[in-house]
């Protein structure tokens, strides 16, 4: 297996600051475990502490800190960075071999000691943030740490950030808290939060570096490589998806088709609902398996199928469960939905870069080369203006929907200024 941080994708500066963290987390481990056990096991042991006094995970002068926040667009790593950062902590041979227990089993999501939080629904609540944060201040089982890592902490309801700025405010000893948000501003992540925070800042992949792993680790075509990194963005998994996948490629070239069938208002609408139609379908045969076999699980705990006295009482008694069950689903199918319909407004808002980038004669490569033809013969057609307020609508397309905006209200909006310009 190699390294941990061999997935981090284009970003040296930040990979290099996770190791030297890494490194400096051992020494405080280190130091901790040679200040409270002395050489014969009956207590401290004096002078043996090689961090000069007693251990500071919070230390401002120090390459560790207990609460790290990771930020980057879509694509960047956010949390491919802070599952390798999580192992780096608890690997046993150094600052992430990617080959000793520690790391495998925190890259597999096994360690005992790492609990990863990533939300199904729209939010994470007060709830589940609390009971995380109270297993988080417990010893670690391994003697390293107790590491929590919060993917998409911008999820956070208010109540939830809260609580988790109180365990950040008052650090256990022995924890670090790893978030991931797209960015350090208030919508995303609290201010009292962030102050708390180292922040690791990660940027956009390089097309030519996804590519590059596309092919050299991937095993796929250099072509199909070069092709599918510049579709995705530098969105790594993006262009995986987008070179193995072939129905991820047929529902990017409906996306890709949209612009030319808007000729009229009766157009823009039934545009807008087969780009509905495509999320939900498509968030539908994501979460299906999944929600089956859940709901099997918890009717079978609650007695399902039993055929002893109180069995049917006991399932019909389960009904708050039950409901329960299909609320988180619910909110599950929904989230799956919108991030659907968003991969599709990416590579919309890609396509109309395209044009907008011919009509200025921009000296850049074009997202989607497969449709250069069509971009090219809108350029000819529309005005530079016209085409940035036809980006800009796809932009605030997805504004609007992260705002809770009713998605098909959003899109039908959306549609309509694109035919109009």
């Amino acid at each position: 297996m190699p390294e941990v941080f061999v997935d981090l994708v284009g970003q040296p500066e930040a990979v290099d600051l996770l190791r030297r963290a890494a490194a400096a987390a051992e020494t405080i481990r280190a130091a901790a475990v040679a200040e409270s056990v002395a050489p014969d096991g009956t207590g401290p042991a004096v002078g043996d502490d090689p961090a000069g006094g007693t251990p500071d995970v919070a230390g401002a002068g120090s390459a560790m800190t207990h609460a790290w926040i990771f930020t980057g667009p879509p694509g960047s790593g956010r949390s491919v960075a802070a599952r390798a950062f999580a192992a780096a902590l608890q690997c046993l041979r150094g600052t992430g071999c990617g080959e000793c227990a520690g790391c495998h089993t925190t890259l597999a999501g096994t360690h005992a000691d790492v609990r990863f939080v990533v939300p199904e629904g729209l939010s994470i609540g007060v709830g589940e943030m609390r009971a995380l944060v109270l297993r988080a201040a417990s010893t670690p089982s391994g003697g390293r740490w107790q590491v929590l890592v919060i993917e998409d902490a911008d999820r956070l309801t208010e109540a939830a950030g809260n609580a988790l700025l109180k365990a950040i405010e008052e650090p256990p000893p022995r924890t670090v808290f790893l978030l991931c948000t797209p960015s350090t501003h208030p919508d995303d992540i609290s201010v009292t939060i962030r102050s708390r925070c180292r922040v690791v800042a990660l940027r956009q992949p390089p097309a030519e570096a996804v590519a590059a792993v596309l092919r050299d680790r991937d095993g796929i075509a250099p072509d199909v490589a070069v092709w599918a990194a510049a579709a995705a963005q530098g969105h790594v998994g993006r262009a995986r998806r987008l070179a193995r996948d072939p129905e991820a490629r047929k529902r990017r070239e409906a996306v890709l088709a949209l612009p030319r069938k808007l000729t009229g208002v009766g157009a823009c609408f039934d545009a807008a609902s087969a780009l509905i139609e495509a999320a939900e379908a498509e968030a539908a045969s994501a979460v299906v398996e999944a929600d089956a076999a859940e709901r099997a699980a918890l009717e079978t705990a609650l007695g399902a199928g039993g055929t002893g006295r109180g069995a049917s009482g006991a399932i019909r008694g389960a009904a708050g469960q039950l409901k329960d069950l299909e609320r988180r689903q619910k909110s599950r199918a929904t989230r799956a939905q919108r991030d659907a319909l968003d991969r599709a407004l990416v590579d919309l808002a890609g396509f109309y870069r395209d044009v907008l980038t011919l009509s200025l004669r921009a000296p850049v490569e074009p997202v989607h080369t497969d449709v250069a033809g069509m971009a090219g013969s809108a350029a000819a057609k529309w005005t530079a203006e016209g085409t940035l307020r036809r980006l800009e609508a796809v932009l605030g397309c997805r504004t609007a929907i992260e705002t809770n905006v009713k998605p098909r209200i959003a899109v039908e909006a959306m549609m309509l200024a694109l035919w109009r310009g």
